[in-house]
């Protein structure tokens, strides 16, 4: 629940832990009054923006997959009286916030930030100029303000906050991550691959400048491919330590995510999951094919959701790669709704009990596709005895099986991080920096 800046409402959202909630308003004016529902069904996504008096601004992906912004009188909240103030557009809309008397939209365009600010009638006043291809975010600001604060950040630019005059549209730094590192010895670029059913899919890269694509690169893929989560740019100092060491880093939008819209990440959840593990092994073969790497010296790396996916991966095409690493994976498929908040995801894999979900979980789950005989890549798992999100479980007897059923030399190990959490929760800085070394070393003994 949060106070409209006016102070007038209430507004009060219900969800049930997924992507879709209902929205409620209360009159603080009305002392005693309970909260009137504006939207009153599971249907979709409304954030609210800001409001002039009983007009709410809605940003919603009700009839848009990609994000669409509506004006709501909550005195006569019937769609039919919806005012549509942006319409759905080829990018998903992401965030949208008032600042001063205009609205920023932050779009994804392929993946990167486009912020666009627009006044209340939804006429666009500007296109931002950003420092390149990136992740921007925050633009809020109170109605009175003339100015916003925003962050940006890149693959190799760490994050940084810039200061915006609302009337000249101008920014500069305001305060800056000062990094051991320079940037302009690196670029980064993003590429779009052809998946299996022909579906166009961008890829990230970074590297040094002037990488000869001899095909002998160390290449690491990473990919996440669920949840509505899309993959952005972001700056991580530990891929600093790989991109120093000559390595080439690659990320992959799958569908599964959220970097279209809606229609992306439904295109691949239940039935459909198998597209996410398509769309992970065309990049590998691209990378190949346009000679950045070769398969002697592709890495695959994913965690939690990702996990689960580059096992899977590695059980369809264990001949594409030579190091796997698998970071809190979710790796039995038929039975991860069993533990902690695991039924929470069905929405996205689907349930078992279903006859035709259990068929597309039993295809593909990495646990149950481990097949003895098979020449893996090298591959290291990767859990925490306290992990209360992806129980530890699933490394446990996915490692045991991989350990079984490997058919060559290359090692399979499982590394267990002692009272720590999913996602480096409750992990210190120094376990953290041992648990990085590990990976790098592991990827730099495997992939040369």
């Amino acid at each position: 629940a949060n106070p409209t800046e006016d102070g007038r409402w209430l507004v009060l959202t219900a969800s049930t832990g997924g992507q879709k909630n209902r929205l409620f308003v209360q009159d603080l004016q009305r002392p005693g009054s309970d909260p009137v529902p504006v939207i009153d069904e599971f249907t979709a996504q409304y954030t609210t923006i800001g409001n002039d008096g009983s007009i709410f601004y809605v940003r919603t992906d009700e009839g848009a997959s990609r994000g669409r912004v509506v004006a709501i009188d909550v005195t006569a909240p019937e769609r039919a009286n919806w005012k549509t103030v942006v319409p759905e557009g080829p990018e998903a809309l992401r965030g949208a916030s008032f600042a001063g008397d205009q609205i920023f939209l932050s779009y994804l365009k392929d993946a990167s930030s486009e912020v666009r600010l627009i006044d209340r009638s939804g006429s666009l006043i500007r296109t931002l100029e950003l420092p390149g291809i990136g992740s921007a975010s925050g633009f809020g600001a109170r109605r009175d303000d003339t100015e916003s604060f925003y962050t940006f950040t890149s693959f190799t630019r760490p994050p940084t906050i810039y200061r915006m005059d609302l009337v000249s549209g101008k920014s500069r730094i305001w305060r800056e991550t000062h990094v051991d590192f320079d940037p302009d010895d690196y670029e980064v670029h993003r590429e779009f691959i052809v998946s299996k059913d022909g579906t166009r899919v961008p890829i990230f890269l970074t590297h040094r400048k002037g990488l000869t694509r001899h095909g002998l690169n160390p290449t690491l893929l990473y990919v996440y491919g669920g949840f509505n989560q899309p993959q952005v740019p972001s700056f991580s100092i530990s891929r600093v330590g790989w991109l120093e060491m000559g390595g080439v880093f690659a990320l992959v939008c799958a569908r599964g995510g959220g970097e279209y819209g809606r229609e992306w990440h439904q295109a691949a959840v239940k039935v459909t999951k198998q597209k996410t593990f398509d769309d992970v092994i065309a990049a590998g073969e691209w990378l190949v094919a346009n000679d950045y790497t070769s398969s002697h010296h592709l890495g695959l790396q994913g965690g939690s959701n990702g996990g689960m996916v580059v096992g899977a991966v590695a059980n369809q095409r264990p001949d594409l790669f030579s190091a796997v690493l698998v970071q809190a994976g979710v790796m039995d498929m038929l039975r991860y709704h069993r533990f902690t908040i695991g039924k929470a995801w069905a929405a996205d894999y689907g349930l078992p009990e279903n006859e035709d979900e259990f068929r597309a979980l039993h295809a593909y789950s990495p646990y149950h596709n481990v097949r003895s005989g098979t020449n893996y890549p090298a591959i290291l798992v990767t859990t925490a005895d306290f992990d209360d999100r992806v129980v530890p479980g699933h490394s446990f007897k996915y490692a045991a099986a991989l350990q079984a059923a490997q058919a060559g030399i290359a090692p399979v190990i499982i590394r267990i991080s002692r009272s720590t959490g999913h996602s480096g929760g409750m992990k210190p800085t120094a376990l953290a920096i041992d648990e990085v070394a590990d990976l790098w070393a592991f990827l730099a003994a495997h992939l040369g």
